[in-house]
């Protein structure tokens, strides 16, 4: 994985930890946006947040993050 760096990614989150679950979490809307786009209905899923080119999805959601069009909050 070459883009977006590692640095520019953490400079987003508190930490590593957060950086996975919040890709992970963010990659998963994706697919499951894609997959009822298929099926033609779409409910409250946001589409991808950016123009990129590639077609991994795990890929889209750490552009998103490294865009910072995505945000988290820790729960308590």
């Amino acid at each position: 994985m070459n883009k977006p760096k590692i640095d520019t990614l953490l400079e987003k989150v508190d930490s590593k930890y957060a950086l996975v679950i919040l890709a992970a979490r963010r990659a998963r809307q994706i697919n499951n946006y894609y997959r009822n786009r298929e099926e033609g209905s779409i409910d409250d899923i946001p589409p991808p947040l950016v123009d990129t080119r590639s077609r991994n999805i795990l890929t889209i959601a750490l552009e998103e993050i490294a865009a910072g069009n995505i945000s988290y909050r820790y729960r308590v």
